[in-house]
């Protein structure tokens, strides 16, 4: 299927590696031009040249902080126009009581998986409005839909961020320009098995058998591939996905055993 990106221009966050980077592989392959950001400089430009030398589309390279104000605005900067906002603000949750949450760690939260998000869309929005074409998705959790102990702070960022864009497509779809939210589960990137090997150390068990209880609770009963993402992303940043909007879209395997 030709989804009909070819010569668009894409911002990708934390795309450097895991599902970022996976999402920039896939517009790059539908002949997107997209503009990578990370933090870290040397691993983005490994990233972009793989992607350059793979499909052959401009590929430029932001290395900044994307939860920071500056950062934000060296992105958007650096990538002019775009017709596609993929948002990742890529800061890895880490388990913690309800009761140890600071101030000062829901405000920060709050500002990497809410306000930065927001703010990128209000500045790209008006003029994908104008062209009459835009796809914005913002890169979630599947546990948003059934939320977990210890990421209070993350879950309460992560559905803030989807109550607001519901609210924003109402005014957007008219204008051809959507807003999804994609909610992955296990997919097999570092960040992942950083985050396997942690719960291996504070449960007091093996990493090989972390990774196969999370296998054996998956009715797929496996990980899967971020390429599986960046599709899905692709397909959603398509011209046919126009009538899509204001979706929570989990991707995991069907762990998730609710019905909305």
């Amino acid at each position: 299927m030709d989804l009909g990106l070819k010569g668009k221009r894409a911002i990708v966050t934390a795309a450097s590696r895991g599902l970022g980077y996976a999402t920039a592989r896939s517009l790059a392959g539908e002949g997107v031009n997209v503009t990578m950001n990370a933090r870290s400089e040397e691993a983005l430009s490994e990233a972009a040249d793989k992607i350059r030398a793979e499909t052959g589309v401009e590929v430029k390279t932001v290395a900044a902080d994307f939860t920071e104000k500056d950062g934000r605005a060296a992105i958007l900067d650096a990538a002019g126009e775009v017709d596609i906002l993929v948002s990742n603000p890529g800061v890895r949750q880490v388990p913690t009581p309800w009761e140890e949450i600071t101030p000062e760690d829901w405000r920060y939260w709050l500002e990497a998986h809410f306000l930065s998000t927001v703010e990128m869309i209000q500045a790209v929005a008006p003029g994908m409005k104008t062209r009459k074409f835009g796809r914005i998705v913002n890169m979630s959790v599947s546990f948003i839909k059934f939320p977990q102990l210890g990421f209070a702070h993350s879950h309460a960022a992560r559905l803030a961020l989807s109550g607001a864009t519901a609210a924003m497509t109402r005014d957007l779809i008219g204008h051809n320009v959507t807003i999804n939210t994609v909610c992955p589960g296990l997919f097999d990137t570092d960040a992942l098995h950083t985050n396997l090997h942690g719960h291996a150390k504070r449960g007091n068990t093996t990493y090989e058998a972390i990774v196969q209880d999370r296998k054996d609770t998956c009715p797929a009963g496996r990980f899967a591939d971020p390429k599986e993402c960046g599709d899905l992303i692709a397909f959603l940043c398509s011209a046919q996905a126009g009538f899509m909007s204001g979706q929570n879209i989990v991707n995991d395997g069907g762990v998730y055993q609710g019905l909305f």
